[in-house]
């Protein structure tokens, strides 16, 4: 098999059914498209194949001497540990990372993207502030760990798969959540940790999918409840109301009192009503987790499509896991709308390489097992297909964890790799929509934001169906192009915006996938 890339990003539009995919006229390896055995032919590269290779997986196209570098999207993935001979497994065994200058050309790929002819739009939720919902929520939040127990019993008496009686005469309100934490207390009261703890609260707090929210606390911790209040600039009232367990009476008079708080805010949430609104009020956050080979050249290009529609249309797409785009910066760069945009991408690189450096850690600690035995190698090969996530739009501009986002167009968001807690930061600056690329599986959601999930091969999602919702495996059996699936992902993400349930929303997933990034000592 071969596909056709005119770009880095692993799109493809042509393919036939060779036994491999090569991406890039320039590369040094293609990959297997179904496992290889030794002695297997491969007429359209005029190899022989040496050994066992797995699906998904890379194979030698030439020689590749020791220490020469190993290209794959026409990019360097590694170096060769040891000599390589052509046909044979190209993995962790023989490649290895190494260091190498890359060209951080500012802007060359920069191009003014047309807006679409015709407007697209979904079905949203106009808030008072004229904000654009796509779930209708009451949220239960926390301001510690102390306080997780009582919320969540909260949120649990008014479950419909346990007491449906308790939202049966509310049905546009889409649920009560209780998002807990561990965090909050034993910190440094002035310190980056509770600073970032608060700026994600306070991101969930304004969220536009939730009608309302009550916050409870413990009474003694440090992140005291006025104090996040006041540095988020929030105020309680009819929309945002408080409880401390200490203030109370302790835990079953909490619990008492923030049912009845639930049950007075509940009339007023389901007065919500969807109306048709454009898809410039879409923002969704990007997001891959179990990755495999196929997923630079199937789910995540697709995804880059379907974001350069939802850009085209005025919408927001927001692209994280800063280390794991490590090696593939120098893409981002060249499409910044401005010097500024690439600086502070740059920024927040040396910011990752001085805490590795810091803690004793090694960029390269990723990819994941699950990802290596899916294919990939280096964190270098995983950050250039994960970039692919963003399309070919302009990088408008670069926040920085849980930040508001506030301009339209492709944004970056420094986010660890970890999916729940960058996902975390991407709702908690705005994201109303989650789109997650998976080639091993994935069993996630995300409240109050659904999350769709896209499976990077066919046979995941034939084995795993309860849990992707979109198919992009057709790209590898030639059944599909990129720009096809693309598009039927870019009406998906209008379904799913106009209240569709997603798979993992079916499946009650959202309120555990809470995870605030944890930065600073805890004593």
């Amino acid at each position: 098999m071969h596909i056709t890339t005119p770009d880095h990003t692993g799109r493809s539009n042509a393919a036939t059914t060779e036994p491999v995919i090569r991406l890039h006229p320039q590369d040094d390896v293609v990959i297997a498209r179904q496992q290889l055995v030794s002695g297997m032919r491969v007429a359209s590269e005029q190899l022989i194949v040496r050994g066992l290779i797995p699906a998904g997986h890379k194979l030698a196209v030439r020689r590749i001497e020791e220490g020469a570098p190993v290209r794959r999207y026409g990019q360097i993935i590694g170096f060769a540990s040891k000599a390589i001979e052509p046909g044979e497994h190209v993995h962790v065994h023989n490649l290895a990372m190494g260091g190498f200058s890359r060209a951080h050309e500012v802007g060359v790929d920069a191009r003014d993207m047309a807006p679409a002819a015709q407007p697209a739009s979904f079905m949203g939720i106009v808030r008072p502030d004229g904000r654009v919902a796509t779930r209708n929520y009451i949220g239960i939040l926390t301001s510690v760990n102390c306080s997780a127990t009582a919320a969540r019993a909260i949120a649990d008496h008014f479950r419909r798969d346990i007491r449906p009686e308790a939202l049966a005469g509310f049905p546009h309100v889409d649920g009560v959540v209780a998002l807990t934490h561990g965090l909050g207390c034993a910190v440094d009261a002035g310190g980056e940790g509770l600073a970032l703890l608060r700026r994600t609260l306070g991101g969930y707090a304004r969220h536009p999918n939730f009608a309302a929210v009550l916050i409870v606390g413990l009474g003694c911790e440090t992140n005291q409840i006025d104090g996040l209040l006041a540095s988020q600039e929030l105020q309680g009232g009819a929309r945002l109301r408080t409880l401390v367990i200490q203030e109370s009476g302790g835990t079953a008079r909490t619990v008492a009192a923030g049912i009845e708080q639930v049950k007075a805010l509940l009339p007023e949430a389901n007065q919500a009503t969807r109306q048709p609104v454009p898809a410039s009020h879409l923002m969704v956050g990007l997001q891959c987790g179990g990755s495999d080979g196929y997923s630079g050249i199937t789910a995540n290009p697709a995804l880059g499509r379907a974001v350069d529609l939802l850009v085209q249309h005025g919408g927001t797409a927001i692209l994280s896991e800063t280390p794991e785009i490590y090696g593939a910066e120098h893409l981002l760069t060249r499409r910044a709308a401005q010097p500024a945009v690439a600086e502070k991408l740059m920024a927040r690189i040396r910011w990752w390489e001085a805490h590795c450096a810091r803690t004793g850690a090694d960029l390269n600690n990723n990819p994941s097992a699950g990802n290596k035995a899916g294919g990939l190698t280096t964190i270098l090969e995983k950050s250039l297909g994960a970039v692919a996530k963003g399309g070919t739009s302009n990088l408008v501009n670069v926040v920085e964890y849980a930040q508001p986002v506030t301009a339209h167009g492709l944004v970056f968001m420094d986010t660890p790799g970890y999916d729940p807690v960058s996902a975390t930061g991407q709702v908690a600056g705005g994201a109303n929509l989650i789109c997650f690329t998976t080639g091993r599986g994935s069993a996630y959601g995300c409240a109050p934001a659904p999350s769709l999930k896209l499976s990077t091969n066919t046979a995941l999602w034939q084995r795993q169906q309860d849990d992707i919702d979109l198919n992009c495996g057709g790209i590898i059996d030639g059944a599909e192009s990129v720009d096809t699936v693309g598009q039927r992902l870019f009406a998906l993400m209008l379904e799913v915006a106009s209240g569709t349930a997603t798979k993992s929303e079916l499946h009650g997933y959202g309120q555990n996938e809470f995870v605030p990034w944890q930065l600073g000592t805890i004593t």
